[in-house]
């Protein structure tokens, strides 16, 4: 499994966020919430949708399910000029990221996860990077289908 490594722009976000752990996880909920508000977003810049998460600084230092994380549901917009009330907006900080492909479902994820995090960043020319990590749910994008598709950023920084 290679990433592309890409320099990213920063990109304007606008969505609904909630602090979670993984063991307290509200995605479901975050999701749904903002799904059905997502049409009031008129300026958007594409039709993907961006899963995204801000970690604390030590958040992959020692890793625990309990440790708590921002999660994101949101989308891209051209400028933040008229976004709905009640709805947030974020700037993503660019930079470089390595980018993987995913096909399957959410429950499947921890052994691609544990492959990136515990074997790639380790043994590439990459440090992980204190910036938000995301994935870009898009046309091939199916909730809770194996054959569902999506891409995974993850922040990095030369070593």
């Amino acid at each position: 499994m290679v990433p592309k490594i890409i320099d990213l722009q920063s990109k304007n976000l606008v969505g609904l966020s909630q602090e979670m752990s993984l063991i307290d996880n509200k995605t479901p909920e975050l999701w749904k919430g903002f799904r059905q508000r997502s049409k009031e977003v008129l300026n958007r810049s594409s039709d993907d949708f961006i899963s995204l998460q801000e970690y604390p600084s030590d958040y992959f230092q020692v890793f625990s399910p309990a440790k708590k994380f921002v999660k994101w549901a949101c989308v891209e917009v051209e400028d933040f000029d008229s976004v709905p009330e009640g709805i947030n907006n974020l700037v993503l900080e660019g930079g470089l990221f390595a980018v993987f492909n995913y096909k399957g479902t959410a429950k499947d994820a921890q052994v691609f996860f544990q492959y990136i995090y515990g074997e790639w960043i380790p043994n590439s020319d990459y440090n992980l990077d204190d910036r938000a990590h995301f994935e870009v749910l898009g046309a091939k994008y199916k909730n809770n289908d194996p054959n569902s598709e999506e891409e995974v950023w993850i922040p990095i920084k030369a070593k």
